[in-house]
């Protein structure tokens, strides 16, 4: 008998054709009235849920579906996805770690090097008949920082460490012993000892503006940070702040706190970088996503442990 699974992202569509082809009947609702009204329609008939971080699924929505056994999140993120409710009722949680690493890492160089090189601005002044020639930082050689040292962390620190020659220090709950970076016991004495902080830590509660205002004043008016994690990780009033008084030299941002709204603040500022939440994006990272998924999923039904599952 095959398994129904409830499709609420919108970002691997060209991917699902690999779960069909292994038999699963995908119910998608990429929207919030279809996921409604297919809750309402087909609850007791879905088995599996596949979601995102943003997106999650609510304990009302758990409760709704009384088939429901497993919730598989792409990405690593998953900070609204009731997980107290899913472990009330013994359903499995799982998310994409890894799955996109490599995209988000290249992503995270791209906006890096775009903005301490000032490319957008460079670009849109030829476009406009202009010919600034403005010196720019240099990015080999600087003191890179990571806030969260996950796989898309330890991506970021590879293609920092050998391509750019970069110092690689970092923050997380506890030191590894895998690596040969620095570890830092807490944001605000990273953010102190670099010239550029990069957020990769996961969303929620837990990480909730760990870079506030005095993260970022001890960034410095020369430092720079990079945001492709999750907005809630970064007190945005106090960025917008610190980039208009000069007390840090630019920001780029890859999430927002009301995604798709980003604050005209940010929009007005010379010394900022955005992006529309595309950093795990590329063909294939939305394949690997679908197939880790999948593998999930298969090992899940045939009673097998589960590749990446995600603890309450």
């Amino acid at each position: 008998m095959s398994k129904t699974v409830l499709v609420l992202v919108e970002t691997v569509d060209d991917y699902l054709h690999l779960l069909e082809q292994a038999g699963y009947r995908l119910i998608r609702a990429p929207s919030a009235p279809l996921r409604a009204d297919a809750i309402q329609r087909h609850g007791t008939e879905i088995d599996a849920v596949l979601t995102r971080g943003p997106l999650g699924l609510t304990a009302a929505e758990i409760q709704a579906l009384p088939s429901l056994q497993i919730i598989c999140v792409i990405g690593a993120g998953y900070e609204h996805v009731d997980l107290a409710a899913a472990a009330a009722r013994g359903i499995t949680v799982t998310n994409g770690a890894g799955a996109n690493a490599a995209a988000v890492a290249d992503h995270t160089l791209a906006m890096l090097l775009a903005l301490l090189r000032d490319i957008p601005r460079a670009d849109a002044g030829i476009r406009r008949g202009e010919w600034n020639r403005v010196i720019s930082p240099s990015v080999s050689g600087k003191r890179l920082g990571i806030l969260g040292l996950g796989a898309v962390g330890l991506a970021i620190a590879r293609r920092a460490s050998l391509g750019f020659d970069m110092n690689i220090s970092y923050h997380s709950r506890t030191p590894r012993q895998d690596v040969p970076y620095t570890w830092y016991d807490s944001p605000l004495h990273l953010a102190d000892a670099v010239d550029i902080l990069v957020v990769a830590t996961p969303g929620g509660a837990s990480t909730h503006h760990l870079v506030d205002a005095q993260v970022l004043e001890a960034l410095g008016p020369e430092g720079y940070l990079v945001n492709i994690a999750r907005a809630s990780v970064v007190d945005t009033k106090a960025l917008v702040g610190a980039l208009q008084r000069g007390q840090l030299a630019g920001a780029a941002l890859d999430v927002f706190d009301d995604e798709p709204a980003v604050p005209d603040a940010l929009k007005a500022l010379g010394n900022t970088v955005l992006t529309p939440h595309v950093a795990g994006q590329s063909p294939e990272a939305a394949r690997d996503t679908v197939a880790l998924v999948l593998r999930n999923l298969q090992a899940f039904f045939a009673g097998e442990p589960v590749l990446t599952p995600v603890h309450p």
